[in-house]
């Protein structure tokens, strides 16, 4: 083989390596970096060994407001739906007219529950819901000849429960609540920010509240 054959030989070599590197630069091109886009309804666990990846399954993503849990018309589902609309249920919430916590109570209603430390009852979950439950006691017991005088009647519209009418009493208290119901709705009481007890007693109606003793004297303890 000449000189110069070799030379062609190794000009055709260099061409052909020439070629497959440009070919892969090509293609590599094409494959971008990417960023990990942060989702919503991506978690991931590290409490347990290993990783635990939950995403939403496709009948999942067809709903749009989900509410979870679900706990229907349960007591559960009423502290859930009352403070939610109280504070979003959010317990450190003080409003603009001074109501404090996840029901949003005013500090002389405190003080007939028996709590006299503002900024204790703010630091402590556990303290407000025992509040919120002795306040329906005391509305359960104000308000029992009413509730059994007119539970399952319809007035102005609305169906009366008892679980209404102490939401009701939460938001206004007690005496309005009788008010509204003895001018068979007539009267339309409201509070300081325009919402009204009718308001309440329709979108509170129906739930569970059986199990709360009416008890005029109830303390938190």
């Amino acid at each position: 083989m000449t000189a110069l054959e070799k030379q062609i030989g190794m000009s055709k070599k260099w061409y052909f390596y020439s070629c497959i590197a440009l070919i892969v630069a090509i293609i590599s091109s094409g494959f971008k970096p990417f960023e990990v886009e942060k989702m919503n309804w991506f978690y991931v666990d590290h409490a347990v060994e290993g990783l635990n990846y939950t995403v939403p399954t496709q009948e999942e993503l067809q709903y749009v407001n989900l509410n979870i849990p679900q706990t229907g018309k349960t007591f559960t589902g009423f502290k859930q739906a009352l403070s939610f609309k109280e504070s979003q249920g959010r317990y450190n919430l003080v409003n603009t007219l001074g109501y404090m916590g996840k029901y949003q109570f005013g500090v002389g209603t405190l003080r007939t529950l028996g709590i006299t430390d503002s900024a204790a009852f703010m630091n402590s979950p556990h303290l407000q819901e025992k509040a919120f439950k002795a306040l329906l006691a005391i509305n359960k017991h104000v308000l029992k000849n009413e509730i059994e005088k007119y539970k399952g009647k319809t007035i102005n519209g609305v169906i009366i429960t008892e679980s209404g009418l102490l939401a009701a009493a939460h938001l206004g208290g007690s005496g309005s609540v009788k008010k509204f119901l003895k001018s068979n709705g007539k009267r339309a009481l409201k509070d300081g920010y325009g919402t009204s007890l009718k308001s309440y007693i329709k979108q509170f109606g129906g739930y569970d509240t059986s199990h709360i003793v009416a008890n005029g004297k109830a303390k938190v303890k």
